[in-house]
């Protein structure tokens, strides 16, 4: 299991209520998206950039400059570790956002990139350092 001890305290208080397990990262990772329905596609700049700081198989935890909102709708490419080719999600919906970090609802998976995160989440969690007592 990640890491709790290091998370800020209201994090922390609502870790063991995730009915998806996430993965903290040792190393955040990039990724790159676009806004995506209703002539967005057209509308802003390809390529806009973040870095993925946590991830599930349901959603990720992501920073980044570019200006998003709560309920935007995005695809998302992400740069999965000891992954020779980018994990495309094609459906994602911004559901927070703080300081120019956002939490991200992946909306339906396709079956490889299902077996992407999963494959990448279990080598993730074993090596997640476990604190010192």
């Amino acid at each position: 299991m990640a890491q709790t001890n290091s998370l800020p305290t209201d994090e922390r208080r609502f870790t063991h209520l995730r009915r998806h397990p996430r993965v903290r990262i040792s190393a955040p990772f990039p990724c790159s998206f676009i806004l995506v329905g209703l002539n967005r596609r057209s509308a802003v700049k390809q390529g806009d950039v973040g870095i993925v700081y946590d991830v599930s198989t349901k959603g990720a935890r992501m920073m980044t400059e570019a200006v998003i909102s709560p309920g935007d709708r995005i695809e998302i490419s992400l740069r999965l570790p000891h992954h020779t080719s980018p994990t495309v999600i094609e459906q994602a919906i911004v559901r927070w956002g703080r300081a120019q970090t956002y939490g991200i609802e992946f909306d339906g998976l396709s079956l490889v990139a299902d077996s992407r995160l999963q494959k990448y989440m279990a080598r993730a969690s074993k090596h997640v350092a476990v604190p010192a007592r």
